[in-house]
């Protein structure tokens, strides 16, 4: 599965929320390792065995989950001649003591969820190494029952202590002036009392230590040295035996790795089985049927990660594979092709997803996605390239069982040319059978999904009256931006919304015709009655350009019979300045920029200039005709900020002002 369309779903934000439910390391390290599965009965296993947890916690949620608290560094150091502590067997005991437990809970629940309950069948109950730890060790210390030699030495070690004690008792009574305090005092492990500094002469022994002041050594006297020596023999031998001890528990215990490896895997397991039907249950997720037709049926489905989200209704594979969806900004597009994916990615991987009874997804080899531009600064990549890279990883992967997602289509570059594109990719992917779900605000996308076998269009709703998105899906029907309704809302004239309405509706060269009257009227809108300032020049500008724009991308017209009369000789004429031509091989049109000697021209097509031979251009309108006498065209061929930046140059030197031009502009 694509890594990139996996991240750009926010697959991974769902595998941390789903850590928040884990409580070992390795039902952790379960989830880390959580990716979407190829095979529709392995698919099927694991959401159904999710769907048993959840019955689980549902009847009773107190599951007796071992805990696996210090069992990684046992686990790991089991068999490396590292020798455990009294802390690590008390961590294994606690461990082999709630395996048991848990095998007999999954015993009693065979009936309601068989598949999990299988997994304690595996379990070993490792009676013996429990036995044997709970007779050597009891809260963190090692048992006097542990051995015979070791009980033999701690009896020894007691009736010597009892007569050192015995005697400290004496000495303590017989120098009680001396003594900074009516106490036996403990360094280390050696018994001492409390000399007074500047008595310390008067007490036999060896200093052992003094206090923070220099007020008070601590002496051993003499009198108990040979005994304090009999007792720390005592310990040392105490000590040896008990590393005897624990080096037997720790051989014990390596004898056992292979079990003890099987019930750690198993806990672990377990943990990330109740991870999922936690998590299930917080999201109030269920199982869905799992095929591998293509075909996706949802019902009232949520995205796991937004709040609030209305349900989602959606269907594709059965009479189309390629969806079209259109609708307002912030209506819900984008947020219903997550949803689709993400809740693909989850049930494939075993997850239960928040959709209504009766959902159905297919099993993808690869969801490929182009959501967001995916414009990196670093890279310098625009929107469109983004759009194109991602298109051709689609294109290198797409097939019969891929689910392809992509968001804005035709976005970020000409739409005469980016839906031309985006129908071709359409068609390439239909071919290659792939499911298709795609938004676009274009209406010829709209139009050939309702014309072409196998697509079909759906729109997100929107409500006029309140100008707020309903984030419903329709599917069956093209939708549209409101654009119009949002500007009457916001205050657009009635007069203009309805002249825009004919624009929209007519094409270009019936809603804009090119003829004599129409061009005179155009210096009318220009005049002005006194000097323009620098604003309002720049405004003239943009009102003479935008006037000509519709004459400079209109197809070419309908000819009247005079007009084929003289076509031949329009045919003929020298090309200047400022004629709109026919380009007939590009099945374009375009404004001349300049002609040399050699019979070339430089032609303006949509934004771009082309050398032509002029023997391969027809005259269509000419400047006069097409514009007013005096006109500036340097408003159709250059941008309003070189303008700016030339007038600016005219008066004055500027310092670091430079006018560049792409290399196609030259």
């Amino acid at each position: 599965m694509n890594k990139s369309s996996t991240q750009r779903l926010e697959f991974g934000t769902v595998k941390e929320q789903l850590k928040g439910y884990a409580v070992s390391y390795l039902g952790e390290a379960h989830i880390e390792q959580l990716e979407p599965i190829m095979n529709v009965k392995i698919i099927r296993q694991k959401l159904a065995e999710t769907e048993e947890a959840l019955g689980l916690i549902r009847y009773s949620s107190s599951i007796p989950l071992p805990s696996l608290t210090g069992m990684e560094n046992i686990i790991n150091l089991l068999g490396t001649g590292y020798l455990f502590t009294e802390q690590d067997f008390m961590n294994l005991l606690q461990f082999v003591r709630s395996c048991h437990q848990l095998q007999k809970y999954m015993i009693s629940k065979q009936d309601i969820a068989p598949s999990v309950a299988s997994y304690a069948s595996s379990m070993y109950t490792l009676d013996s190494l429990r036995e044997e730890i709970e007779r050597c060790i009891h809260l963190g210390r090692i048992t006097d029952q542990a051995s015979k030699e070791l009980a033999k030495i701690r009896k020894q070690a007691a009736i010597s202590e009892e007569r050192l004690k015995k005697k400290l008792d004496t000495l303590l009574n017989k120098h009680r002036s001396i003594l900074q305090d009516q106490l036996v005092a403990k360094r280390g492990d050696r018994y001492c009392l409390p000399v007074q500094k500047e008595f310390r002469k008067q007490l036999k022994g060896t200093i052992i230590d003094e206090s923070a002041s220099g007020q008070t050594v601590f002496i051993e006297p003499t009198d108990i040295s040979m005994l304090q020596m009999e007792l720390n023999m005592y310990r040392v031998q105490e000590q040896r035996e008990e590393s005897k001890i624990l080096s037997e528990l720790t051989e014990l215990a390596d004898s056992y790795r292979y079990e003890l490896q099987v019930n750690t895997d198993t806990v672990g397991l377990y943990d990330f089985l109740l991870a999922k039907a936690r998590y299930a249950l917080s999201i109030q997720a269920r199982s869905v049927e799992i095929t591998s037709d293509g075909s996706i049926h949802l019902r009232e489905a949520r995205h796991p990660l937004v709040k609030n989200m209305v349900p989602l209704d959606f269907h594709i594979g059965d009479s189309y594979r390629s969806l079209i969806i259109t609708g307002p900004n912030t209506g819900g597009k984008t947020l219903c092709l997550k949803t689709i994916g993400l809740l693909t990615l989850m049930a494939q991987s075993g997850l239960l997803i928040p959709a209504g009874e009766g959902s159905k997804l297919s099993m993808f080899e690869q969801i490929a996605v182009d959501i967001g531009d995916g414009q990196s600064i670093e890279h310098a990549l625009s929107t469109f390239s983004a759009h194109i890279k991602n298109m051709i990883d689609i294109l290198s992967t797409a097939s019969a069982s891929t689910l392809v997602l992509i968001d804005e289509m035709a976005s970020g570059t000409d739409p005469g040319e980016g839906t031309g594109l985006s129908i071709a990719l359409l068609e390439e992917l239909h071919k290659r059978k792939a499911v298709v779900v795609a938004t676009t605000h274009f209406t010829e996308i709209k139009n050939f999904a309702s014309s072409t076998p196998g697509f079909e269009n759906a729109r997100m709703e929107f409500d006029t009256e309140t100008l707020k998105p309903l984030y419903r899906l329709t599917i069956g029907q093209a939708g549209q931006s409101y654009a119009f309704a949002i500007a009457l809302k916001l205050g657009i004239p009635p007069h203009i919304i309805e002249r825009s309405k004919e624009i929209a509706a007519k094409p270009v060269a019936s809603a804009f015709p090119f003829s004599a009257a129409s061009a005179v009227t155009v210096p009318t809108i220009l005049e002005k009655d006194h000097a323009p300032s620098n604003d309002e020049h720049d405004q003239d500008e943009e009102g003479q350009q935008q006037d000509v724009q519709p004459k400079t991308q209109e197809e070419q017209p309908v000819l009247s019979s005079h007009q084929e009369a003289n076509e031949e000789k329009r045919k003929e004429k020298p090309l200047k300045t400022g004629d709109r031509v026919l380009i007939p091989f590009m099945k374009e049109s375009g404004i001349i920029v300049d002609t040399d000697t050699r019979g070339q021209c430089t032609v303006l097509v949509r934004g771009k200039r082309i050398q032509i031979a002029r023997k391969r251009l027809q005259l269509q309108i000419s400047a006069e005709e097409l514009y007013p006498e005096e006109y500036d065209l340097d408003i159709v061929f250059e941008s309003k900020d070189v303008r700016k930046k030339r007038k600016l140059m005219s008066k004055r030197h500027v310092p670091g002002l430079t006018i560049e031009r792409r290399p196609e502009d030259l």
